[in-house]
């Protein structure tokens, strides 16, 4: 890819990116205006923004990539991200605004009267936030070594440095402005270059019917293996091979390769003659870190189906950073519409993702070898249609990728930060606020540093299923069921999300690699949410002795509309 129109493109999102954040700290003067804008953001300005932090690294460029790899099976990734706004519509977005929460630790205080239960909710925060960090950290990392062949950690290191700026200079307030911008700098680096490589497409005659069928190779090409793999042959294979394969040394010699599993070290060339079925790569392990849940999906595909569309379903509902936003709207009223506007903006987006891990498929299939799928969308532009056209279009996407890293880490760097200056910090404040900002943003980045990754859409899928079985129990069953009590309340985040978590990071640790225990921890949603769900209601019904006073009152605030009279307040409470 040509670096001359990429690198001035992302450098000036970055800066944009500055200047709009800089607008919004000239507004930003109370402790409010950092942590919830003073609830002053209307239906329209504040669905941009909530896409805008939700559409991060895996909507940009994982989606894409999984696509790609895997084929249509994967569409359901963008189903399930936009229907969790759904749910959050239905059972969630009034009432949540309505408790006058800042954050979530805070309704679970508000609602449970228990400083053990936020304790928790607040650790649970964090987790989800920095588990969710870490590919847009790496995905940065990916995009600049793409575009320049810059070290891994560049990319990382600049949004780090202009989120925590941005974020600690002013607060809520202020990435507001920057996540709506984004929203719309990202959509539309998606969409222009979309329409002309479907048009080029059009006009090249690349067969139909590729998109359903196992990915080939239509020209002949060489692909390099940066990382020790293992290739999954359903049938012989003849390859040219200059490297190391099956522990023996090749210089540019042909193989025929048996149907089976082969070993080929870093470092060895392969060329595919065109008509070459892709194979399957295997990574096996990569510093400690699993590299793909392929495996799992092959082995169980119907478990791996409804463990990702339930924890993208109901995991959205518990995702820190899009929470946080609702309770920026001026009332419950303002929530409800805000969400409708989400549904309407993220669906628009989704549209897109799919549309480049088609033509991936055709036009740059060695990249599911390579084990950089996530770069197809950055890498189409030049490969579909080449020469200026495609370097400007694709400065165009490179500058949407990083718009995507910049906004949704801003959102999260701003949910943890509320967090742990409300919750861990010794005092609260302005100052503790950006002292917190800092911390949110450190760990996540030292540990892009120290370890590998999952492909970004497989990352914030693993995600997902622990919000979904930590948050989604304690708001759903928070805000509709009146006999929840702090003990159930806390047993269930820590059955549910807990054994959710231990899933998340044996499947992070390559453990085990395969069979049925493999799928039950690679997609954890499936039994790790009703058993959260059914430990809150059973230790609550052997806990009725400690509902919370004042229970009713509380549930007729996150219900009634902000409008009923101080009377009928005063009514609800005297029932308590």
């Amino acid at each position: 890819m040509n670096s001359t129109f990429a690198v001035p493109a992302v450098a000036l999102v970055v800066v944009a990116t500055v200047l709009v954040g800089a607008f919004g700290l000239r507004i930003s003067r109370t402790t409010s205006d950092f942590y919830v804008a003073s609830r002053t953001v209307g239906p329209r300005l504040n669905a941009a923004a909530i896409s805008g932090e939700y559409l991060s690294a895996a909507s940009f460029l994982g989606v894409a990539g999984l696509v790609l790899v895997q084929g249509p099976d994967m569409l359901w990734y963008p189903v399930g991200y936009t229907a969790g706004y759904l749910v959050l519509l239905l059972f969630v977005a009034a009432p949540l605004r309505r408790s006058g929460a800042y954050t979530l630790p805070d309704f679970a205080e508000a609602r449970l009267a228990s400083q053990a239960v936020r304790r928790l909710a607040g650790a649970f925060v964090v987790g989800v936030g920095w588990l969710y960090l870490l590919p847009q950290l790496q995905g940065a990392g990916l995009t600049l070594t793409v575009l320049t062949g810059a070290p891994d950690s560049l990319g990382g290191l600049i949004v780090a440095v202009v989120v925590t700026a941005t974020v600690a200079a002013g607060g809520m307030r202020s990435i507001t402005f920057v996540q709506a911008f984004q929203y719309w700098l990202k959509l539309t680096a998606l969409l222009v270059p979309a329409l002309f490589l479907v048009l080029a497409w059009q006009g090249d005659g690349a067969p139909r019917s590729a998109f359903d069928e196992p990915a080939t190779f239509r020209e002949q090409r060489a692909v390099r293996v940066d990382d020790t793999l293992y290739l999954r042959l359903e049938r012989p294979l003849t390859v040219t091979v200059h490297g190391t394969v099956d522990g023996h040394p090749y210089e540019d010699a042909v193989l025929r390769l048996p149907a089976g599993t082969h070993h080929i070290e870093r470092g060895t060339r392969l060329a595919f003659a065109a008509g070459t079925a892709v194979p399957t790569a295997d990574r096996g392990s990569n510093g400690g870190m699993s590299t793909s849940l392929a495996a799992g999906r092959e082995e169980r595909p119907l478990y791996a189906t409804y463990g990702l569309i339930l924890a993208t379903f109901l995991g959205t509902m518990g995702l820190p950073h899009v929470v946080v936003r609702f309770y920026t709207s001026p009332h419950g009223v303002a929530a409800r519409r805000t969400t409708i506007a989400v549904l309407a903006l993220v669906g628009a987006f989704y549209l897109l993702p799919p549309v480049y891990g088609a033509l991936g498929r055709l036009y740059a299939p060695e990249l599911a070898l390579s084990g950089d799928a996530d770069a197809a969308v950055l890498l189409l532009p030049d490969r579909v249609i080449g020469g200026l056209g495609g370097d400007l279009l694709g400065a165009l996407v490179a500058g949407g990728a990083f718009a995507a890293f910049l906004s949704t880490a801003s959102g999260l760097t701003m949910a943890v930060a509320g967090v742990l200056t409300q919750d861990v910090l010794p005092t609260r404040g302005v100052r503790h606020f950006r002292l917190g900002t800092g911390l949110a943003m450190a760990v996540p980045f030292a540990a892009s540093l120290l370890v590998g990754g999952l492909p970004v859409a497989d990352a914030v899928g693993l995600a997902f299923a622990v919000s979904a079985s930590s948050f989604c129990p304690l708001l759903v069953l928070g805000i509709w069921w009146r006999r929840l009590t702090p003990p159930g309340a806390a047993a269930g985040m820590l059955v549910g999300g807990g054994s959710a978590f231990a899933a998340v990071a044996a499947t992070m640790a390559g453990f085990p690699g395969n069979g049925g225990l493999h799928a039950l921890l690679a997609w954890p949603a499936l039994w790790s949410v009703p058993l959260g769900f059914l430990t809150m209601i059973l230790v609550s019904l052997a806990t009725p002795g400690r509902v919370p006073a004042g229970t009713a009152a509380i549930l007729a605030r996150f219900h009634l509309p902000e409008e009923l009279s101080a009377h009928e307040l005063r009514a609800a409470e005297a029932t308590a």
